[in-house]
């Protein structure tokens, strides 16, 4: 590439960039260190090919000034934990909403497979979900308590043994992201076409709401939360296929760094998707609107932090430097 070229590529880039470094205080060290990656990358690539030129020695410039301002100023603040899930992580994850849509839309059509294949097969349900489960909840049926599974275990034993392996699915659906994003999308398969012969299964037994109104009490997080974990595998799949201007690695590193990020953020909902299923799922007597409430809070809670609040930080972030530069 020309160095010309080269330059008007990523004009624009330094410029914001040097303009961050000059609004002192606005922008968060671990975003200046980013972006100071990205400099060197192209400082690097400006020594090869335009050794010597003035390009290399503005990019060699700024470099320096990042490098002072970060080493120097970069501390760990007090309240590191308030700012991760108040600042930090949203902004961040505002980066990742069209990995977020990919995942739903693929659980979601998986979820419609699963239950098309439901309608047309005699024995799916029974190959997925196994014939244990299912000559069960046929049991429980006909005794007139469809729902009685949620009832078997103690609220702590169960509390516990469905926190610890809906973590375990979700730790599957990221790390899996290794290979390439197609262990991630299995994951989402699996689950998807789960869900979707087990909604299907009650609605032909006549008990579609019965079961609806019951388990997504706990399934509007739990089912949600394992989606935002197919998004980190998926990010961690886009940092090794598209690393764009940085080096294959770096690009990698990054992946895992922002997926381990979304990661930690779903810890505290599966704890509470595990603490609905253990000790209110299991109360099936509850009145419709009160099991309507949790679902839409447990929904709106969702939707408001993952999706909203990222989009209110990231305006409020770029406003306030648009304000500053000016």
């Amino acid at each position: 590439m020309r160095e010309a070229a080269f330059v008007k590529q990523n004009k624009d880039k330094w410029a914001a960039f040097e303009n961050a470094l000059n609004n002192k205080g606005l922008l968060h060290p671990d975003k200046l260190s980013d972006l100071y990656i990205e400099i060197t990358d192209h400082l690097s690539y400006a020594k090869t090919f335009y050794p010597n030129s003035n390009t290399q020695f503005y990019l060699n410039s700024l470099a320096s000034q990042a490098h002072q301002k970060i080493y120097k100023t970069k501390r760990e603040s007090k309240n590191r934990i308030v700012h991760f899930w108040k600042t930090e992580f949203p902004l961040m994850f505002s980066q990742h909403h069209r990995e977020l849509l990919i995942a739903f839309l693929v659980f979601a059509f998986f979820a419609t497979v699963g239950a098309f294949s439901a309608a047309n097969e005699g024995d799916f349900v029974r190959s997925i979900l196994g014939n244990g489960y299912v000559n069960m909840t046929l049991e429980n049926i006909e005794k007139g308590d469809p729902m009685a599974v949620y009832k078997q275990q103690g609220a702590f034993n169960m509390f516990l043994g469905i926190t610890i392996n809906n973590i375990k699915v979700a730790v599957y659906a990221f790390s899996f992201g290794i290979f390439l994003g197609i262990g991630t999308l299995m994951v989402l398969l699996q689950n998807g076409i789960m869900l979707g012969s087990f909604q299907y299964f009650f609605y032909e037994k006549g008990l579609l709401w019965e079961s609806a109104r019951t388990i997504w009490i706990h399934g509007t997080i739990e089912i949600s939360v394992i989606i935002i974990a197919g998004c980190a595998g998926l990010v961690l799949a886009n940092g090794i296929l598209f690393p764009g201007t940085y080096t294959r690695l770096e690009s990698f590193k990054r992946g895992v760094k922002n997926g381990l990020k979304i990661m930690v953020s779903t810890v505290p909902f599966f704890i509470i998707a595990g603490f609905l299923e253990g000790f209110v799922t299991r109360h099936t007597e509850m009145p419709d609107w009160l099991a309507i409430f949790i679902i839409t809070a447990s929904l709106s809670l969702i939707i408001y932090y993952y999706i909203l609040y990222p989009y209110q930080i990231k305006r409020k972030t770029a406003y306030a430097n648009t304000t500053e530069l000016y």
